[in-house]
């Protein structure tokens, strides 16, 4: 219930409600490599299926995630700062203690595009030589704890999203993410999108049907041209090995310089 604490029920169902009007006369969406804006918020699940998986102990201690002995190298643009903060006031995916009974605490995962660290739970930890960090999560104790995301999210930058919309000649610019999935162990991502706008000649020009966002984590974090000021967080659940579990995610607004871009079916 603490949820109606931070949102407007009413305002939230008028949006939803005026979203789905203006849909109803959008064009279909077009397809290929184009730039993609994706607005702040959750979209943050953007990173957090591209490469917030691949970075879970759980992946990486077996060598199967595509950054598995990678820390230290440069990943991502210099632009991605990502943190997965257990102890973020208010957020859906903090917790006080981890499933293991060890304090939560905020993980910088990639600095200015320095691969700095990845989630550890303690099984994993001792194939990995490296200590806990709060991260081991279950959803119940029917399931064996593991190295999980708590909320994670792309520290703001400094560039302004209007002149994000104003450099792009043709691509989307997408409002939400709300699906999405990943195999760790190639980085291979896809995600729906919802309310998805075309941008022609720097300008959002009308609405296109849901796209699907296709490409792998290390392709994306390295095509992050720009990032907003205007960080935002959402919230969500995360479905894995150990269940579902409560995740916030979050960014500013992003530009990705190219992407490939699948048009659903109308």
């Amino acid at each position: 219930m603490e949820l109606f604490d931070s949102m407007d029920a009413k305002e939230t169902a008028r949006n939803t409600a005026e979203s789905a009007a203006t849909l109803l006369h959008a064009r279909p969406c077009p397809t290929g490599r184009m730039p993609v804006i994706v607005a702040n918020g959750f979209g943050g699940l953007l990173f957090h299926e591209a490469c917030g998986h691949s970075l879970e102990a759980t992946n990486m201690a077996d060598g199967g995630s595509e950054f598995s002995g990678r820390i230290g190298e440069q990943i991502a643009s210099p632009k991605v700062t990502l943190v997965d903060d257990g102890r973020r006031p208010g957020a859906w995916g903090s917790l006080h203690i981890d499933d293991e009974g060890i304090p939560t605490r905020r993980n910088v995962l990639i600095e200015n595009g320095i691969l700095k660290g990845c989630l550890v739970d303690r099984l994993d930890g001792r194939r990995l030589g490296m200590p806990p960090t709060g991260s081991a999560r279950r959803e119940t104790y029917r399931f064996a704890p593991a190295a999980r995301m708590t909320n994670t999210f792309l520290m703001p930058g400094e560039d302004d999203p209007k002149e994000m919309i104003r450099s792009v000649m043709f691509g989307l610019y997408v409002k939400n993410i709300h699906a999405g999935s990943v195999n760790p162990v190639t980085g291979e991502f896809n995600f729906h999108t919802n309310e998805t706008f075309l941008i022609e000649n720097g300008r959002i020009v009308c609405p296109v049907h849901d796209a699907t966002l296709i490409g792998t984590g290390r392709e994306i974090l390295n095509q992050v041209e720009m990032v907003g000021t205007d960080a935002a967080m959402g919230q969500g659940f995360c479905y894995a090995g150990s269940g579902a579990i409560y995740i916030g995610a979050g960014q500013p607004t992003v530009k990705i310089g190219k992407m490939t871009v699948g048009g659903d079916q109308v």
